[in-house]
């Protein structure tokens, strides 16, 4: 009798592994109790650290942490040269043209990467269920191409996990809500703001499957660039008060500590209406305080929502429908 198969999220920012048991689906929790883990993988020399162990050596080690590799997944370099210039680790082309992943002074193709997230996420699931996990469904964006599908397979295949299938992340959504429920011809709208893409898929009910009308989205849009505004709001106020640094003198490592704490700030302020950053010695001799209302984080990611809305009503006309033909929107 074959093992049970997980589902996995395989996400740019964070990735989950969920079971179905007795007819619900569960999202499964590592030690700590959290049910998400970053999408971040370093290497030492000791072997790879993933997850928040990563994470948490980015400040002192950006160039070597590891991140939002999902971009880069089945893609060739000169396709993604201008995310690449983004992050904080080098990308390069390998012989084939494929992007290239370079940290701790060694290279790793995008799947290699993936595939420790993946491994890490089949151990958590194998010690939560106190039995051997070897079969997978994965989740992708509905715009991944082949190319990007079978790299994802690949992944898997290296992290020891037989891939099932490959499902599009707004179907996985849309079953996951019991949408499969509504009647026949229904019509669904999945709205997917991640932390790094953005896309925004049309689905169609016919007889219990549901098929993609249409899909459109920005895949260098997501929560990350509300990170980054508030990132750089923190600089300019901290610049302020030392007395005029410009930011582009920040080290490295220091710029690393405020996307950090820019982050922090963002999901506890979607809970709370101020939050205090704390940055003792952003530079010598100089620490940075400052507590962030609320309305600093919604102003800032003003911009970033507005940009959502052009791939939106590109979708439904793609699917040549109007918003009011849509049954749901999740």
């Amino acid at each position: 009798m074959k093992n049970r198969i997980v589902g996995i999220d395989l996400g740019t920012t964070n990735s989950a592994v969920a079971i179905v048991d007795s007819g619900f689906p569960i999202v499964l929790a590592d030690n700590s109790g959290r049910r998400t883990i970053p999408s971040v993988v370093r290497y030492e020399e000791a072997g790879a650290l993933v997850g928040e162990a990563a994470k948490r050596g980015e400040s002192a080690d950006p160039a070597s942490t590891i991140y939002s590799v999902k971009r880069f997944i089945g893609r060739r370099f000169q396709e993604c040269e201008d995310d690449a210039r983004s992050m904080s680790y080098a990308i390069t082309a390998d012989k084939q043209g494929g992007a290239l992943v370079n940290s701790g002074g060694r290279s790793f193709s995008p799947e290699q990467v993936s595939s420790e997230i993946l491994r890490h996420l089949k151990q958590l699931a194998e010690e939560s269920l106190g039995e051997e996990v070897s079969r997978a469904v994965i989740t992708v964006p509905a715009y991944f191409n082949d190319a990007q599908r079978q790299a994802t397979i690949q992944a898997g295949k290296l992290a020891g996990l037989e891939v099932e299938r490959i499902l599009n992340e707004p179907t996985a959504a849309a079953l996951a809500y019991g949408l499969d429920k509504l009647a026949d011809r229904s019509k669904i709208a999945v709205y997917d703001l991640g932390g790094g893409t953005f896309d925004l898929s049309i689905l169609e009910l016919t007889e219990g499957t549901f098929q993609v009308l249409s899909t459109n989205g920005d895949t260098r849009l997501g929560g990350d660039d509300i990170d980054r505004r508030l990132a750089g709001w923190l600089e300019a106020e901290a610049a302020e008060e030392a007395g005029g640094f410009s930011p582009k003198t920040l080290s490295l490592e220091a710029k690393s500590r405020i996307r950090e704490a820019a982050e922090k700030a963002k999901i506890q302020l979607s809970q709370t209406e101020e939050f205090e950053v704390l940055l003792p010695f952003l530079t010598p001799g100089f620490s940075f305080q400052r507590t962030v209302q609320r309305t600093v984080l919604e102003t800032l990611a003003r911009p970033v929502i507005e940009k959502t809305k052009l791939p939106c009503r590109r979708a439904l006309a793609d699917a040549k429908i109007a918003v009011a033909d849509l049954n749901r929107v999740i």
